[in-house]
């Protein structure tokens, strides 16, 4: 049973690590949800020569190139550049087109005004998710190295069950507050933000495969708590059936000897009093 027992803390210990690790990094990362913009091509100049409009169709021989679009205000063709971007719970960055690398704005600036409050929920609840699997993590940690005795280790067990279905719970909720609040900036963002296409991204990913692994070793957690409780009770009631069986068999004996005992003083006595009468008869 000791075996057992350790077996299924050491899983739901790897489960929550498994879960903190993953909930961590899609809280720093910015890849939750991921795409592309489309945007106007800058005007070409000195500096710029591809990926641009020529508005003044002004352009020497040597600067021709299949990337410079002669504007034309007729049809308004080839007009637009699709940039990659990637949104996270703090920053959203997009290519930049004008140099390399890439510009990165802050999303809470980004999300409309109705729904700041939504999203520092969002940012409150991950925290407190991740808290919470910390504490869960630290007593099942407890649990498995530390435990003298086995009704301590219950403790410790139901105390980390609790926590960290509730870290789950919290990290559920912030995961779904953080979806509704993107999709109504993806609507009601700034023009110069709003995405063409996108997608959810790997952090997204991880935090609810950080959810699954939290969850499943709440589950671990529990059912190693309910068949330590399941186990002990059995063999109470084993000792208990046991232990009346002994009494019994104890308490039969102890009155079949009483009884034996009883039935020799009664015969000894019956002796006595005919030895009384015969000694007191007269001649």
């Amino acid at each position: 049973m000791k075996t057992n027992r350790r077996c299924r803390a050491l899983l739901a210990v790897s489960l929550n690590l498994m879960a903190l690790l993953f909930s961590t990094t899609a809280f720093i990362t910015t890849h939750w949800c991921e795409g592309t913009q489309r945007v106007p091509k800058p005007s070409c100049g000195k500096g710029k020569k591809t990926n641009c409009l020529n508005y003044s169709g002004n352009e020497t021989a040597n600067e021709t190139s299949q990337n410079v679009v002669h504007y034309s205000w007729e049809t308004g063709d080839d007009r637009f550049l699709f940039r990659y971007f990637h949104t996270g719970i703090w920053y959203s960055c997009e290519e930049n087109i004008n140099a390399a690398g890439e510009k990165c704005r802050s999303f809470i600036d980004l999300a409309p005004a109705s729904e700041k409050g939504v999203l520092w929920l969002s940012v409150v609840s991950e925290v407190l998710y991740i808290m919470l699997l910390v504490v869960g993590f630290s007593l099942m940690c407890l649990e498995l190295f530390h435990s003298s005795s086995v009704i301590d280790g219950l403790k410790l067990n139901a105390f980390a069950a609790v926590f960290t279905v509730l870290s789950g719970l919290l990290g559920m909720v912030a995961h779904m507050m953080y979806t509704q609040v993107f999709q109504v900036t993806v609507s009601l963002g700034p023009e110069d933000w709003r995405p063409h296409s996108w997608d959810y991204g790997w952090s997204f990913c991880l935090a609810w495969g950080s959810f699954t692994c939290c969850m499943a070793a709440s589950v671990t957690t529990l059912n190693s708590y309910t068949k330590t409780v399941i186990e002990f009770r059995h063999k109470r009631k084993i000792f208990e059936q046991g232990f009346r069986e002994e009494q019994n068999f104890l308490d039969q004996e102890a009155i079949k000897y009483f009884r034996e005992r009883t039935e020799e003083e009664r015969a000894e006595a019956g002796d006595l009093r005919l030895q009384c009468l015969h000694s007191c008869s007269p001649n």
